[in-house]
């Protein structure tokens, strides 16, 4: 467990500006601090929101961006103070790389709530140092050990990648809502989101309903899992529906309207919100009087993740997912944008 004290060399690709695209990127990883972890990367998933900060969707891109927070690789050495993991572990990094682990949130194993705020895998700022952070579109990575999570032997790496963010986001609130044998759910959104949630409720015993505007994924979502199939669109199907879910586990990633997904919910029922909606149309607070809950969710921490994982590993849960070369990441977010992905994009980083 000796610890390395020189920088890294490393490659990856990164966007540069809002419009420059993808292209490779040279770069430094920090030494090793004695609580670091050096992780040779496999494979990385590919998330709405890496599209979302390469092109500034946000506002918030500091540039050059390296983006990829569903991370998957190797440990290939460790700084001296490291206990939990050893070089040759299979490990993966999610969301967040650093917290204070300190205050009352990250103390209640919710580092994702960090009071004194959590440090984003990229685009993030690093606690220490002030330096930017650089994500997993890259051939190495360096973490604090705590951020590093273990991958159960019998989960693929490639499969495992995209848990780390499409996983927890929708495994959290189900988990956190008590979802389980007798519960009923609707899953709004059929995309990288919408699959696991219907896949991880389905394992969780929940009786499943996909609620999509058009028959076009009524076969996929039954292939999935879903029980059922409920068209939006279809009034007097809507209406039959009213105050039949304990959940609408919402992923839809666009503006739209939320207020017909309530009126679905019984007394207590929750309509999550997981997919990234900068602005929601108005909505008339009457809809809300029979109890119902409006609320988000953002990804999970760190022990709820580790035990995310190990769930997967143990029912036989898995994205569906197309394996790309990492030059071919250009095309792919083109084809995210115009949801041509079933379901979730990831990088061969072997391919770098």
């Amino acid at each position: 467990m000796a610890s390395q004290t020189n920088e890294y060399p490393a490659k990856g690709y990164a966007a540069t500006s809002p419009d420059s695209g993808m292209a490779p990127f040279s770069f430094t990883r920090r030494g090793l601090r004695p609580d670091d972890v050096l992780i040779d990367i496999s494979h990385c998933g590919i998330c709405h929101s890496d599209l979302h900060t390469a092109r500034n969707d946000w506002g918030r891109t500091t540039y050059p961006v390296v983006p990829g927070h569903e991370i998957v690789g190797t440990v290939a050495a460790v700084g001296e103070g490291v206990t939990r993991h050893a070089v040759g572990d299979r490990v993966a990094i999610g969301c967040m790389v650093d917290a204070c682990m300190e205050c009352d949130h990250c103390k209640a194993d919710l580092e994702q709530y960090c009071r004194n705020g959590m440090t984003g895998t990229y685009n993030g700022k690093d606690r220490q140092d002030g330096s930017i952070t650089y994500g997993g579109y890259s051939d190495k990575i360096v973490c604090r050990e705590e951020f590093v999570l273990k991958v159960p032997e019998t989960l693929p790496s490639d499969l495992a990648a995209p848990l780390l963010c499409a996983g927890i986001t929708t495994y959290s609130p189900l988990r956190q809502w008590k979802i389980g044998p007798g519960s009923k759910v609707a899953v709004a959104g059929l995309g990288g989101l919408g699959h696991m949630g219907v896949k991880l409720a389905v394992a969780m015993g929940a009786h499943v309903t996909v609620l999509s505007r058009s028959e076009d994924k009524r076969a996929d979502a039954l292939a999935l899992g879903a029980q059922d199939f409920l068209i939006t669109t279809d009034k007097d199907a809507m209406r039959a529906a009213a105050g039949r879910f304990d959940m609408v586990l919402n992923t839809i990633p666009v503006r739209h309207d939320v207020a017909p997904y309530l009126l679905l919910l019984k007394v207590d029922g929750v309509q999550v919100i997981v997919g990234m909606i900068e602005k929601m149309p108005e909505l008339h607070t009457g809809i809300l009087l029979g109890r119902k809950i409006l609320t988000g969710s953002g990804i999970g921490g760190l022990a709820e993740t580790q035990e995310m994982l190990d769930f997967c590993a143990e029912h036989g849960i898995a994205p569906e997912i197309e394996t790309i070369r990492m030059e071919e990441v250009n095309t792919a977010y083109d084809r995210m944008e115009a949801s041509d992905v079933k379901y979730r994009f990831v990088i061969d980083m072997a391919t770098l």
